[in-house]
């Protein structure tokens, strides 16, 4: 396994920024916003634009988050959400993502192909059926019914990726490379101007997994969590760590309790750490917001960053302060 792009050795001097914006990102959350909306890394800058265009103007925190995911999932140059994301080992690209609404209400998609916004088939589950979430063919036949259009999803530039892969690693099974092309989910929470909450949760998924591989993106209570009355959360990075400790419904428990958003996305990584042990291998970070419009996150490696969005101070990136950082502080 190895660290790429955001690996381990270049963020060193990272180590210092995200402790330096730990402290930042304590001294915000003290001070809710509302309206207000968060996603999950840079891609979430414009995703937050398209949701403050509905918030802005009085609309549903639900709606806002389903029109930030279709932002990310109709990007062309986004390897990890929607069109152009990078395939399974087979080439196929296969999308997941879940939605959850103000009352509880959720819906999800897992391995959908053909159909470029899969978020929005998860509204439709979550508002035209019993159930919560559909897979695979059944998804797709299901979008189909509802009017949604099927198209190639592989784009140029990621068959390029997938055949550059397959030709550097024609019998890998279980690599796993903890680099942002297999952790760059993004997640969405947004609370509207009625102080509800909603979130979304749209992925491609690790790039070259093996068929038929669903990560924590569609699973309600690991990538996603929303309670109405405590606030909502978001996972990122290698699902299996985030499914083993439910994750997101743990920081929305942990807010619970009474802790900050930013202590509760601590709390979680470090269970996380403490079930991983090779979590310095591993990336997961969690992104949360509670109802007084308080944002935190918390991250496993370097190189998590998130972007805010609220009516005062506009769209701007925050860098997450990571266990990593901490550890190596420490132990100084």
């Amino acid at each position: 396994m190895k660290f790429n792009r955001r690996n381990l050795g270049a963020a060193a001097a990272g180590v210092a920024l995200a402790a330096v914006a730990g402290e930042a990102n304590s001294q915000s959350s003290d001070a809710g916003s509302i309206p207000i909306v968060v996603s999950t890394w840079k891609h979430g800058v414009p995703a937050n634009s398209a949701a403050w265009a509905v918030l802005k103007d009085g609309g549903r925190a639900l709606d806002a988050v389903e029109a930030a995911a279709r932002c990310s999932e109709s990007d062309p140059d986004l390897l990890t959400v929607g069109l152009g994301g990078l395939p399974d080992r087979q080439g196929r690209v296969t999308l997941d993502a879940c939605i959850m609404d103000e009352n509880g209400a959720c819906g999800s998609v897992a391995c959908l192909e053909e159909i470029e916004h899969p978020i929005s088939v998860a509204r439709r589950v979550m508002e035209k059926t019993p159930h919560v979430m559909l897979v695979g063919p059944g998804a797709l036949a299901f979008a189909e019914e509802q009017g949604f259009p099927r198209r190639s999803l592989l784009t140029d530039r990621s068959k390029v990726e997938w055949e550059k892969w397959k030709s550097a690693h024609p019998e890998a099974i279980r690599e796993r490379e903890v680099n942002v092309e297999n952790h760059d989910t993004i997640g969405i929470l947004a609370i509207d101007k009625n102080g509800n909450l909603s979130g979304a949760c749209t992925t491609s998924g690790m790039a070259w997994k093996l068929p038929g591989r669903v990560g924590d993106s569609p699973i309600i209570g690991a990538g996603l969590y929303v309670d109405n009355e405590v606030g909502g959360a978001v996972a990122t990075g290698v699902g299996e760590a985030v499914i083993r400790a439910v994750g997101s419904f743990l920081v929305v428990e942990l807010m619970r309790q009474g802790h900050t958003p930013g202590e509760a996305c601590r709390l979680a990584v470090e269970r996380v750490a403490a079930k991983s042990p090779d979590w310095r291998s591993l990336q997961v970070g969690f992104l949360a917001l509670d109802k007084q419009g308080r944002w935190g996150a918390y991250a496993l490696q370097p190189g998590f960053d998130f972007a805010v969005h609220d009516g005062a101070e506009g769209s701007r990136m925050v860098d997450s302060p990571n266990k990593l950082a901490s550890s190596e502080n420490a132990s100084h």
